[in-house]
């Protein structure tokens, strides 16, 4: 064999292999209703698809300084500035190809052989494999829908050891779109002092947030907070740039340079179009992000309301993100259309093939007994899959 460990101990994200069934099914001609990936179905907004072409236009198609040009940092710094009131520098901000670049990088910049990151479950599905990646080991603290899957500061402190390194907030989540309190987080962050952990914050769904709950990162709680936290971000959610992989991460500078020294032997920098595309981004009108934010709420209330309907389903009403994770432990060990469904990829799998709607098992987020659905799909869409879904769950 001529693979190494490390890739053999890692597994394909479980999101794209689904999201790539789907689309093998619907170019076999089979339509295929997915409340698969995390995508937005809006389009890019004008303005910023026109700062790009602009960027092609006059020539802005070259290499680019690896950890990103400074109008983009600068741009950067004042998101922080005006959204978090945070301050940070040029030197303390890295700029990479996605979100799941910067978290990459802060995985292998600060892990070494051995060491532990705890990662709250139900989890977005990178984060552990990503560890592995790294030589560390994840270590999982698990929540359910009886506290909104939300870990204590208790039960985080339950599983630090001296080999513990960092641990990984995701507020919004994926895949539960829960969110934290200032109050949670200043708890969560008192036990990250205590035993001197690193904090890594993705937050890459700030911006989808509803029912008017305010947003707070952990890096705002303190100074002491803020040297220790790595905060992620970037503009695949909030303005429907998936495609264009732009993610940025602000930090202390030493690690934010170690991240940059790992970039630049690998991608190096992030594409020159995309970065003049962000600028605009970060700095134009959001008229577009807040009209999306509306539609994104209909659609949560929707889904919640239609799914709560089903015999057998418990869905929670998230404050954030695009998604619901219902739970479905109550379907399981029952028959429908001749198919007993054993676990949450049973079902899921079920759904797919009978139903011809993708949802993706609990499974692949650590907690077994649930599926995500993402409602960053068409309102008819979810009108129609739901209804799909309903008529297949007719237990015999």
């Amino acid at each position: 064999m001529f693979l190494s460990k490390r890739v053999q101990k890692i597994k394909p994200s479980p999101t794209l292999a689904l999201d790539t069934k789907a689309k093998e099914l619907q170019a076999q001609g089979i339509n295929i209703i997915s409340f698969g990936t995390g995508e937005p179905d809006f389009d890019t907004p004008s303005n910023i698809r026109q700062a790009a072409i602009e960027a092609i236009n006059t020539g802005f198609t070259k290499y680019c300084p690896v950890s990103g040009t400074l109008e983009l940092k600068k741009a950067i710094i004042k998101k922080f500035k005006e959204d978090n009131n945070l301050d940070y520098q040029p030197n303390e901000i890295i700029v990479s190809c996605g979100a799941k670049h910067s978290l990459y990088n802060i995985f292998q910049a600060i892990l070494n052989e051995g060491d532990e990151v705890i990662i709250p479950s139900p989890y977005w599905v990178s984060y552990p494999d990503m560890a592995l990646l790294a030589g560390a080991q994840p270590v999982f603290v698990k929540a359910t829908d009886k506290n909104n899957f939300k870990v204590s500061p208790k039960s985080i402190e339950n599983v630090i050891t001296p080999k513990t390194k960092a641990i990984v907030i995701n507020s919004p989540s994926n895949p539960t779109g829960t969110t934290w309190t200032l109050k949670e987080l200043e708890e969560i962050a008192e036990v990250c002092l205590r035993h001197n952990l690193l904090i890594i914050s993705d937050e890459i769904y700030e911006k989808l947030v509803y029912d008017n709950f305010k947003y707070v990162s952990i890096a705002q709680i303190s100074k002491e907070i803020k040297e220790r936290t790595l905060v992620v971000n970037g503009v695949s959610k909030a303005f429907a740039m998936t495609g264009w992989r732009i993610g940025y991460c602000a930090g202390n500078k030493d690690i934010i340079a170690a991240m940059t020294k790992i970039q630049s032997q690998s991608t190096s920098n992030p594409t020159s179009i995309s970065i003049k595309a962000t600028v605009e981004a970060l700095n134009g009108p959001k008229e577009a992000m807040k009209n999306m934010v509306k539609e994104f709420k209909k659609r949560r209330d929707y889904i919640v309301k239609r799914l709560n309907a089903i015999e057998g389903i418990n869905c929670l009403t998230p404050n954030g993100a695009f998604y619901v994770f219902p739970n479905i432990s109550k379907l399981l060990g029952k028959k429908y259309n001749g198919v007993t469904v054993k676990t949450d990829s049973d079902l899921s799998n079920y759904l797919l093939d009978k139903a011809r709607v993708a949802v993706v098992a609990g499974s692949a987020f650590g907690a077994p007994g649930y599926i995500r659905l993402s409602y960053a799909t068409s309102m008819e869409k979810i009108e129609k899959g739901l209804d799909a879904i309903e008529k297949s769950l007719k237990a015999e």
